[in-house]
This record gives C-alpha cells, sequence and structure tokens, in this order.
C-alpha cells in the first residue's frame, strides 16, 4: 500500500515540475544567445540543481509518510529563504521600506512553523529514528525549494549595492535565459529520476512491484498525473489573465492564498464527516480518533473494489492515525505549524497587494521566471512575481506620460466625412481633458491636401469649398461640445478666438478644443509644396518628429539624461487616420496598451468597418470582416501582420525613426516599380520598411474604427487597382528578403514566410482556380464533357484580358460590371449544384462539397466569436456571388491597368458643406461686396507686405512650382499623375483686375462664431519648413522627356508582370486540361450520409494538393482566431475594468453631440440664434 501511494507522488512531481516547465520553454523559445561569463550558468545550475533534490525529497521520500495537513501547509514553508531575501534586499535600499517589518515577521513564524512541526512529529515518539529521518528531509527539502525564487532579490541587491558580479550575473541570465531554462529543465528530469532510482532500493522496495499495480489503481494513477498537469497549467494561466485583466487582487492573490487553506479544510471536513458517521453507528459506544483508526483502517478491505471516494477519505484519514487527534497538545501542535506556515506566506508577499501593474501587463514583467512548479503551484505563483523596493515616501509609481500625435490626412472628403473625423476628436478631448491627464496627452493635426484655389483677379490663393467647409465644421463642432452640458434655455458660452498662421507651405489653423487639446489644420497649398497623400504623410513625419521631438531632444540633451530622452521618443505615438474616420476614445486608448506593454511593437492597427450603402458596400463588409477575423488575426498569432492601414494605425515614433525607415520612405519615385510600390499603397510600404527592420506590427479587434467605402462600382474597381499590385510588390520584396528579416524580426519565422508564399501563390492562381470551379459546375450541371467544360470557362475572361489591353479603363470597368451581373448568376447555379451533387451522389466528399461547407461552418463558427458583427454573415451571400467579380475580373483589370498610377477616388466628388453660390446679386449688394473686398485686401496685404515683402512672390518663381492651367484637378486616368507646370507658366506673373480678399480673411469671414486671430509663425519654425521643402517636398518642374520616360517603364514592367502572372494561371489550367486528358487521377473513397462507403471519387493530384493547402491554411486562421479572441476579451474587460466611470460616461455624451451637430446642420444651424440670449 505504501508503494502504490508513493508511485502517484512521483509521476505527479516528475511530470507536474517538468513537463510543464519543458511546454512552456518550448513555446516561448525566441531568442537564444551565448552566456558571456560561464559562471552564469555554473551559478544557474547550481540552484536548479538544489532545488530539483529538494524538490524531489519533499514529494517522493518524505510527503507519504506525513499527515495531509502538514503535506498542504508545509509547501507554505518554502517561502522561507524568499522572506529572508526580503529582509536583505530591503537593508540594502538607501530609503526605508515599509515592508520591512512585515518580511521580518513571515520569516519568524515560517521558522516557528518548522519548530512546531519537529515538536509534534519527534517529540511524539523520540525512538523512531525512521520518522526523525522523514522529518528532517522534509524540512531540508522544504528549505532547498526555496532556492528556487533567489534570481529576483540578486537583481535587486545587486541595484541597491551597486554590484558589478550580480549585475553582470542578471545580465547573463537575461540574455541566455532560454538556453538555460531547458538545461535547468532536463536537469530537474534528471535530478527527479536520480532520486527515485536511490530510493527505491534504499527503502527495501522492488521495481516488479510496479508491474503487478492492478488495472483499476493505474487508471487512477493516470488520472491523477492527467489533473495535476492540467490543472496546474489551467491555475497558471489564468493567474496570467487575471493579472493581465487588473484583477491581481480578487483573482490572483486572494484565491491562492485560499487555496491551501480550502484544501485542507475540504478533506479535514469529510474525515470528521465519515468519524461521526461510524461514532453515530455504534449506538452509544463511545470510541476516540485513534480507537477509530485502528478498527475502521486497519479491517477495511484492501482489495479497493469500492468508491474511490471514499478510498481517498480513508487515505487521508490514514496519515492522520499517526496523531491522537483526540488530545489537545497534538492539535494545538498542528494547527499552531499550519497557522505560522500560511500566516508566513501571506506575509512575505504582503507586497503583492500594492503592487503596481497596468492592463495587459508582460508575463515577463509580472514574473521573474517563465517557469512554474508544478507540485508547488499557488507558492510558486506568488513568489515568483516580481518584488520592487517600495519606500514610505513613493506609495506607488506614476505610468511614463506618453505623447499621442493625432495625424489626419484631407483630401476631398464630404461634409458628412469631415463631421465623423471631427466629432471623433472632440470626443477624445472630453475623454482625456489636457489638464486632467495623468497617462497621456495627444493633439490632433489635419493636413489638408490642395486645400488652395486661384482666384481670378485676386492677390493670392483662396482657400477651396472644401477647407471652408472643414472650417465651418470645425465651428459647428465647437459650439455644440462647448454647450454639451448646456440647457438650450440657458445663456449659451461662446467660441473663443482661435488662431490662424501663414506658412511656407500655405497656412494654418490652431483650434484649442474646450477640454485645452489643440486641432491643427494644416492647408497645403500644392504650388509651394508637393502634394499627394504620402508626401502628406512625410510632411507630418518630419514635422512631428524632425522638428517638435528632436528640436526639444538637443535643446534638452545638455540639461537631462540622455536614457531619458530616448525613453520619450519611444513614448511617442502617431495615429495614422484618414480624413473620414470615425472612432471612440476607447479605441485610442486599446492600441496604446499594445505599444505600451511591448517596446518591439513599431505599429498596431483597430479593426476597420466600412460604412456607407448599396451592394458594393455590403460585399466589402463582409470581406472586411473576413480579412480581420482570420486573416490579420492569423498573421498576429503566428507571425507579424503585415499591412497597419493608414485610416486608423498607431506607430511609434522609435520605429519610424529608426535607420531606413522614415528616411528610406520619404524615397522620390524615380523607377516604374517605385511608383507601384511607394505611392500607390503607402501604408502597406511603411509597414514593410518596420518590418525589415525588426519591428512587430500588431492587430487588436476590440478597437473599432469605421471609414467610408467606396459605394460604386467604378470607384471600387479604382481603389482596388491601386491596392492589388502594391500589396503583391511589398510581399514579394518580404519574401524575396526572408532570410534577412527572419533573423532580424524575431516575429517573422521561416515557417511564417512560407504561410505568406502560399497566400500570395493562392492569390495569384485565383483566376484560374475560379476558371476551374465554373468548368466543373458546366460539367455537373449540363453533362459536358470536363476538358470542354474547362475550355467553355475560360473563353469570356481570355477576351476580358485582351479587351482591357485595347480599350479604357471606364470601357473596362462598364465590361466588367455586366460580367459580374451574369457570373453572379453563374455562381448562384454553381452554389446550387454543388448541393445538388451532394444530394444526387448521397456523398460530402467531393472537392466542391468540402469547399462549400467548410467555408460556411468556419464562417458561421466565426461570426458566432464575434457576436456584434454576426449579421454581417448575411452579407456573405452576396459576397459568394460576387466571388468571380473580385477575384477573376478584378485582378485581371489591376493587373492590366497597373501602370496606372493615378488615385482613382475621390477626384471629382464636390464639397457638400458649402455650395458654390450661383444667385446672381444686386447692384446694392456689388457695391457693398466691393467696399468688404477692398477692407479685407488693404489688411491683408499690410499683413503679408510686412512679414514676408516680395520675398515670398521671388521664391515661387525661383524654387516652387505654381499649379498647373486647370483651377481644379479633375477625373484623371493617367499614368503618372503628379501634376507639373512649364517653365514658361512659371514664369507668369498673375493679373489683378482689382482687389480682393486674401486667405486669411476668407476664412476669417466665414464664421462668425469662432474668431480667428491671424499670428506669425516662428523664425526657427520656418526655416525649418524651407530647408524641409527644398530637401523632400519642393514640387517637380515638369520634365516632359523624364515623364515619358516613366510612362514607357510602366508600361514595360505592367507587361513583364503580366506575362508571369497569366503565365502561371495558364500552366496551372494546362497541367489540369493535361491530367483530364490522360485520366490519371486519385481514388477517394465516397461516403454517403451514413459514413458508409459507395464507391470513389476521382480527383487529379494538382487539385488534391491545392485542397490539402487551403485547408491546412484555413485551419490555422481558424484555430488562431480562437486564441486572439481570447486575448482580445481579455484586453477589453480590463480596459472596462481600469477606465474610470467618469470617462466611461463621454462616448454617450459625445454619442449626443454628433446628434446635436447632426440636428444643427440639417436645420442650417438654428442654434446660433440662441447664443447670448437668456429665457
Amino acid at each position: 500500500m505504501a508503494v502504490v501511494e508513493k508511485c502517484p507522488a512521483f509521476h505527479t512531481q516528475l511530470f507536474g515540475m517538468s513537463a510543464p516547465s519543458g511546454y512552456l520553454q518550448c513555446t516561448a523559445f525566441f531568442h537564444t544567445s551565448q552566456c558571456e561569463h560561464t559562471y552564469a550558468l555554473k551559478i544557474v545550475l547550481f540552484f536548479e540543481f538544489m532545488v530539483a533534490v529538494g524538490a524531489a525529497i519533499l514529494t517522493i521520500v518524505a510527503m507519504p509518510n506525513l499527515d495531509i495537513v502538514t503535506n498542504v501547509t508545509i509547501l507554505n514553508g518554502v517561502a522561507v529563504l524568499s522572506a529572508l531575501l526580503q529582509v536583505v534586499t530591503q537593508c540594502t535600499a538607501k530609503e526605508r521600506n515599509r515592508f520591512l517589518v512585515p518580511s521580518i515577521a513571515a520569516f519568524m513564524l515560517i521558522l516557528l512553523g518548522y519548530v512546531l512541526f519537529l515538536v509534534l512529529y519527534i517529540m511524539k515518539d523520540p525512538t523512531d529514528i525512521k520518522m526523525a529521518i522523514w522529518v528532517g528531509l522534509a524540512v531540508g527539502g522544504s528549505f532547498l525549494v526555496s532556492f528556487n525564487w533567489w534570481e529576483t532579490y540578486f537583481r535587486l541587491i545587486g541595484e541597491n549595492r551597486r554590484s558589478v558580479f550580480l549585475k553582470d550575473l542578471c545580465t547573463d541570465m537575461t540574455k541566455c535565459q532560454n538556453v538555460l531554462h531547458i538545461i535547468s529543465t532536463l536537469l530537474r528530469i534528471t535530478v527527479t529520476a536520480c532520486v527515485l532510482g536511490a530510493y527505491v532500493p534504499l527503502a527495501k522496495m522492488d521495481w516488479d512491484i510496479l508491474k503487478s499495480i492492478p488495472s483499476r489503481e493505474t487508471k487512477i494513477i493516470v488520472i491523477t498525473v492527467g489533473v495535476q498537469l492540467i490543472s496546474s497549467a489551467l491555475c497558471h494561466w489564468f493567474a496570467v489573465v487575471a493579472c493581465k485583466m487588473h484583477a491581481l487582487r480578487r483573482c490572483f492573490i486572494l484565491p491562492l492564498y485560499l487555496a491551501s487553506l480550502a484544501v485542507m479544510a475540504l478533506l479535514i471536513i469529510l474525515v470528521i464527516v465519515y468519524y461521526q458517521e461510524y461514532r453515530i453507528s455504534l449506538n452509544g459506544t463511545s470510541i476516540n480518533f485513534t480507537g477509530y483508526c485502528s478498527v475502521t483502517l486497519d479491517g477495511r478491505n484492501n482489495s479497493l473494489n469500492g468508491s474511490v471516494f471514499s478510498d481517498l477519505v480513508l487515505d487521508v484519514t490514514h496519515t492522520l492515525c499517526f496523531l491522537d487527534m483526540s488530545t489537545i497538545t497534538d492539535i494545538g501542535l498542528l494547527t499552531g505549524s499550519a497557522v505560522s506556515w500560511w500566516l508566513g506566506l501571506v506575509l512575505a508577499t504582503l507586497h503583492l497587494w500594492h503592487l503596481n501593474i497596468y492592463r495587459i501587463q508582460r508575463t515577463q514583467d509580472l514574473f521573474i521566471r517563465r517557469l512554474y512548479e508544478g507540485a508547488f503551484i499557488e507558492q510558486s505563483l506568488l513568489l515568483n512575481t516580481r518584488f520592487n523596493n517600495q519606500t514610505n515616501n513613493k506609495m506607488k509609481k506614476e505610468p511614463e506620460r506618453t505623447m499621442v500625435y493625432l495625424c489626419a490626412t484631407m483630401w476631398h472628403e464630404t461634409h458628412d466625412e469631415m463631421m465623423n473625423i471631427i466629432i471623433s476628436i472632440f470626443r477624445l478631448d472630453k475623454y482625456r481633458p489636457k489638464r486632467e491627464t495623468k497617462d497621456f496627452t495627444f493633439e490632433a493635426h489635419i493636413f489638408f491636401d490642395d486645400a488652395f484655389k486661384h482666384v481670378k483677379g485676386s492677390r493670392g490663393r483662396h482657400i477651396n469649398d472644401f477647407g471652408k467647409d472643414l472650417v465651418q465644421v470645425l465651428s459647428d463642432v465647437y459650439g455644440i461640445f462647448t454647450n454639451l452640458d448646456k440647457s438650450i434655455f440657458k445663456k449659451q458660452q461662446q467660441i473663443p478666438d482661435q488662431k490662424i498662421i501663414r506658412t511656407p507651405y500655405g497656412g494654418r489653423l490652431v483650434v484649442t478644443m474646450p477640454h485645452g487639446n489643440n486641432i491643427v489644420v494644416h492647408f497645403k497649398d500644392k504650388e509651394l509644396i508637393r502634394h499627394k497623400k504620402r508626401w502628406s504623410q512625410i510632411m507630418y513625419l518630419y514635422y512631428l518628429l524632425g522638428w517638435k521631438l528632436m528640436t526639444k531632444y538637443y535643446a534638452r540633451l545638455e540639461r537631462e539624461h540622455k536614457d531619458t530622452l530616448i525613453a520619450e521618443k519611444h513614448n511617442t505615438y502617431l495615429l495614422a487616420l484618414d480624413g473620414d474616420t470615425d472612432f471612440q476614445p476607447t479605441a485610442v486608448m486599446l492600441l496604446i496598451d499594445r505599444l505600451k506593454m511591448y517596446p518591439r511593437v513599431g505599429a498596431v492597427c483597430g479593426r476597420i468597418h466600412p460604412t456607407g450603402s448599396g451592394p458594393a458596400v455590403w460585399f466589402q463588409k463582409f470581406e472586411y470582416a473576413v480579412s480581420h477575423w482570420l486573416q490579420k488575426t492569423a498573421e498576429h498569432v503566428i507571425g507579424c501582420v503585415l499591412c497597419s492601414p493608414g485610416c486608423f494605425s498607431l506607430f511609434r515614433a522609435e520605429a519610424l525613426m529608426d535607420d531606413n525607415v522614415m528616411k528610406r520612405y520619404s524615397t522620390k519615385s524615380t523607377e516604374a516599380r517605385h511608383y507601384i510600390q511607394f505611392d500607390q499603397g503607402e501604408d502597406r510600404w511603411l509597414c514593410t520598411l518596420l518590418l525589415k527592420q525588426g519591428w512587430r506590427i500588431e492587430y487588436n479587434a476590440a478597437s473599432d474604427a469605421y471609414t467610408n467605402a467606396p459605394e460604386d462600382f467604378k470607384e471600387l474597381y479604382n481603389q482596388r487597382r491601386r491596392w492589388g499590385p502594391s500589396t503583391m510588390a511589398n510581399v514579394v520584396d518580404l519574401l524575396g528578403s526572408t532570410n534577412t528579416i527572419s533573423k532580424r524580426n524575431s516575429s517573422m519565422s521561416k515557417p511564417f514566410m512560407f504561410y505568406q508564399l502560399f497566400a500570395i501563390t493562392s492569390s495569384i492562381l485565383a483566376p484560374a482556380t475560379i476558371c476551374l470551379m465554373i468548368a466543373g459546375s458546366l460539367t455537373f450541371i449540363f453533362n459536358m464533357e470536363a476538358n470542354a467544360a474547362l475550355v467553355l470557362a475560360v473563353l469570356p475572361p481570355l477576351i476580358y484580358l485582351i479587351l482591357c489591353f485595347k480599350l479604357k479603363a471606364d470601357t473596362q470597368i462598364t465590361i466588367a460590371a455586366v460580367l459580374s451581373i451574369i457570373y453572379a448568376f453563374i455562381m448562384l447555379v454553381v452554389t446550387m449544384s454543388i448541393i445538388g451533387a451532394m444530394v444526387r451522389e448521397q456523398t460530402i466528399l467531393t472537392p466542391s462539397s468540402i469547399f462549400v461547407i467548410a467555408m460556411a461552418f468556419i464562417y458561421i463558427i466565426t461570426a458566432i466569436m464575434h457576436p456584434q458583427e454576426i449579421q454581417l454573415v448575411f452579407h456573405g451571400l452576396l459576397y459568394i456571388l460576387c466571388i468571380p467579380s473580385a477575384y477573376l475580373l478584378l485582378t485581371i483589370y489591376s493587373m492590366v491597368n497597373m501602370n496606372n498610377v493615378s488615385w482613382g477616388t475621390r477626384e471629382a466628388k464636390p464639397a457638400a458643406g458649402l455650395p458654390a453660390d450661383t444667385t446672381p446679386q444686386t447692384t446694392a449688394q456689388k457695391a457693398k461686396s466691393i467696399f468688404q473686398r477692398l477692407f479685407s485686401w488693404a489688411k491683408c496685404c499690410k499683413k503679408s507686405t510686412s512679414r514676408y515683402g516680395g520675398e515670398q512672390l521671388n521664391a515661387n518663381q525661383e524654387h516652387l512650382i505654381p499649379e498647373s492651367a486647370q483651377p481644379e484637378p479633375q477625373p484623371q486616368n493617367t499614368i503618372v499623375e503628379d501634376v507639373r507646370i512649364s517653365e514658361e507658366q512659371r514664369q507668369l506673373e498673375p493679373v489683378f483686375d482689382c482687389a480682393a480678399q486674401c486667405w486669411v480673411t476668407q476664412l476669417q469671414n466665414i464664421s462668425s462664431d469662432m474668431q480667428l486671430q491671424e499670428e506669425s509663425l516662428d523664425q526657427e519654425e520656418e526655416n525649418f519648413w524651407k530647408e524641409l521643402q527644398g530637401r523632400y517636398l519642393q514640387p517637380h518642374v515638369e520634365d516632359k522627356e523624364k515623364q515619358d520616360m516613366i510612362i514607357n517603364d510602366l508600361r514595360e514592367l505592367r507587361n513583364k508582370i503580366n506575362f508571369a502572372f497569366f503565365i502561371m494561371n495558364a500552366l496551372w489550367l494546362v497541367a489540369t486540361f493535361t491530367l483530364q486528358l490522360l485520366n490519371i487521377p486519385i481514388n477517394i473513397p465516397k461516403l454517403n450520409f451514413n459514413l458508409e462507403v459507395t464507391g470513389h471519387i476521382q480527383i487529379d493530384p494538382i487539385s488534391l494538393m491545392f485542397i490539402l493547402g487551403f485547408a491546412t491554411s484555413v485551419v490555422i486562421q481558424f484555430l488562431t482566431m480562437f486564441y486572439h479572441r481570447i486575448y482580445t476579451l481579455i484586453h477589453y474587460v480590463a480596459i472596462l475594468d481600469t477606465e474610470p466611470i467618469k470617462q466611461k460616461n463621454v462616448t454617450e455624451e459625445s454619442d449626443l453631440a454628433g446628434e446635436k451637430v447632426d440636428n444643427a446642420d440639417s436645420n442650417s444651424l438654428q442654434e446660433s440664434e440662441y447664443d447670448g440670449t437668456e429665457v
């Protein structure tokens, strides 16, 4: 019986200590490096050897011979050395520590527990030498186990004493911690096996007895080991989750404190219940606990054929029979030792109640060791938590304050789109007031592209209708948010004066929001600075990071420590936005958390939701959902997100300022491939540079943002015409640098790059795959021969491909629209044919059936895992019908028009907010207008002359590029879109027919609610802009010869890539066609609905390989989706639990503000009539 009792303890200890450690280490193996000093390895292995010996002796040799109360509570005694090291650590600190007394008390209580334990067992029978040995081994083993958590205290002692030896030791351990953990795991397994091998013969036991263990007991042992492994792993995981969710006290510390007490109470209560039931069964006969042991246990049936639960209770009773539980002395000593050990553990970990942690805290920042002890799980988690010196003067460490720059790019956004982003920014201002914020501050910058227009007869360019609309939106939203909490019958607050500034690139409007944060609108004049989105991004990168951050950096370098300034660069973030992005403040906080917690994360993106109406938007909603649900989550979990979209992504300044990132991003397009990779998908190009430099890009599914999607077919095709070739170019660029990237970027392993290779190959072969799917349906419906059906399926896309090389882009899109409708009907027939095939052939094991059933199952389960978006499943029906249009026709269109590098969207939208006034003016109105223009012109020219004199006009003629002959950019489908002006046109002097207002007075007269006061630009900043314009952002003078060369190069590049692209698809089709001719199929058993083999299905080898690869890819995405959803839920719960209630209500109030803005706009701003009135 004793051998049987020891065997489960051994197996539990062997697997509980070693297996979880090895498993965690294998999964956490990121980098390994050699230790610089060999003594680090020797010291670590010495301590690990001692811990392994102590754990094996305690659990295998000593604990089977002790009572259950002692076995449960002696584990708390392993905190003895931790308590002593806490005392030493706090004594070496320069300041008085608030936990010095609890640490001393913990050490004394644990020692008292050992003394009471020795008295209880040794004084019970001083002549029992064997019991004395077991007690000594238990004390020695628990003391050796306490060496397990020495590292955290040695680090602090080294910092306090400035010990070079301890500092080098800890540095080496950090560098080669993975190797050390692997070696220590193997060492523990070896030591545990050796202790067991030595103990069996010393205890005069025979190994052969293991073979005679009954099968029932063997199952019990296996179940015990399994429960131990699973429960310890789950306990560790849930403990980490509790900390990440910011539930340290109620979900981590308190449950671990009560775990041992709960186990002990449960077992003791059961023993007492059984004892009392036995006494009642004796009908009044008196019997003490010792008598109960001798009668019940000695005479019980050892065959163990009864209940496992009853046998467990009797085994627990057996461990207590050594003590006389009827005497108060034994009970007092046993209780005293148990309470002393437990209180000692509580006091030794009292500092955890005051531990300052953040949301989704990194595991390595929570625990000093990655491994946990399976046999001492609760003690391991408590003692492994990092210990920090907490002085009386510094109760809580303040979090590092971060700076977030919101950077939005605008061009031709409508009034409603501008409303979305402005309301979002004002909402964030209310959520994080500048004067009350402790964790981060923000500043919003809007870079308005091509904001000026030429007005005949004016002395200077004017802000166009889109720019004027933005100013009006700012005024409207400001008024609503200022009076958000006021009753309409009370006196409304006036909008304070704001600033307007002339700049070398155009103009600037600075608006201070109600809670102190700023919105800075940069109006760009394309005659003064280069336009288009990528150059606006380069503009704000150099302005915010080069001027605002680095200028301050160098100015403070002499006064402050360099590390402090580097930390500031590390804690500066840029939130990239589009001009129509709508977001909540919580979404920004979720992105900030990722960058705060993980220093190697260079960028993080949120969940993008397309908005709008119509079939095109419905298709995009499901497409975006699938992309985020499966593709982005898979990239995040198994590798790294490849593209962080520019409409809502947070970038780290340190990453952007890294070598070959910002400077490389500023490269001018000089080759044909540059126009495709650099300009057509600027956000993906920037992410490619970050990945090559070793930065990680992540995805946060709980951070929602909304942006308008193309609503018509033409705009959608033009948008994807840009995205498709750019995506392919950047992915191929990454795959070509696999060896370099996998070495530099720890998140992008070679298996992950192989996954991306398969993904890009699948997208390249998508047209041929669609043709094969349609051919299969034709074969089934019309009972055609397979090769004839394949030829028939290939003909329409082949004809469309030829037409695309001959026709204009608009005509190509029209043809694609017609074909898309035809293919939609075909896809409906295909879907019904697949269902019909399953019914007719009584099987689901066909390639088409497997595809449809698997995808339907995955999409439905995935949608269920996203309950807030489950309604998007209905859009999936439209998505299925549009598969040929999206993956066949659109692919052909985007590849053939690769040489068209125009933007393609928003090129002809009028400003919705301020329509042009075409009403004829009366004579009096004309006279009034003339006087106003004369006054404005005099005011404008006076300030302009005093500011720049004649310098600005000369600069325009000598260095900068004026606008083209067209006053407004029209829709262009040209090869190179950059608008350049000839030298002759540049030298023309403007003609002034009459005096007119400048853009400054123009904006000042837009809104009477928000007064704009003109201020001057700092001279140093003005010089910075001029230098930046000259180096990176100066518009090009038109070079007809060079432009023609680029056009030809783009056409040649297009032809080469198209040849390779469509040849690969042709080879895929020819290979399938040949295999069908040769009739070399693979026979797969056909199963009916009862899973009975009814025949065989023939499938060619290439199709089978593709199906297997596709299935593997989808399964990977599906499993990673589950993993990502769990951690998204953790983060979401954490932010709900930590954000103040006052700030949680901001979202509802801000939504109300949005409704007020909309009402004000629809009612022609009727609320302005109440300004300054009181009822």
